[in-house]
Order: structure tokens, then C-alpha cells, then sequence
């Protein structure tokens, strides 16, 4: 059970460091301090990842306390 888990993580971890570099630059708080911080809502694919990175954040999470408790 411990060595699935441990790959899970692995897969989590990857995933979601792939998740955040897909993402479009500019979209944080350095857009809304200067620039009159206009909201700009998300569609599309981009709403997607976003959700999937927010899932996949969770799960990550999750795994990781699994993980803690295994040991």
C-alpha cells in the first residue's frame, strides 16, 4: 500500500509542476498591483488547468498526509 502511494506522489508531484508552468504568465498580483487591476475572468482551456491544478493540489495533499500516517 505504502509503495502505491509513494508512486501516486510522484505522479501527483510531476503533474502538478507541469499544471503550473502551463499556466499563462501575468495572471497572479503583480498584474493587479500596477495596471488599474482589472478582473479578467478565465474560459476555456485555461479554466480547465486551472481546476485541474487546483484538484490536483488537493490530492497532492491528501496523499502526502496518507503518507505521514503510513510512517
Amino acid at each position: 500500500m505504502a509503495n502505491i502511494a509513494k508512486i501516486l506522489q510522484l505522479i501527483f508531484a510531476v503533474s502538478l509542476t507541469g499544471l503550473v508552468l502551463i499556466q499563462a504568465k501575468g495572471g497572479g498580483l503583480s498584474n493587479m498591483v500596477g495596471s488599474g487591476a482589472m478582473y479578467r475572468s478565465r474560459r476555456g482551456l485555461e479554466k480547465i488547468v486551472f481546476i485541474a491544478t487546483i484538484v490536483l493540489g488537493i490530492l497532492f495533499s491528501f496523499n502526502s498526509l496518507f503518507l505521514l500516517y503510513l510512517n
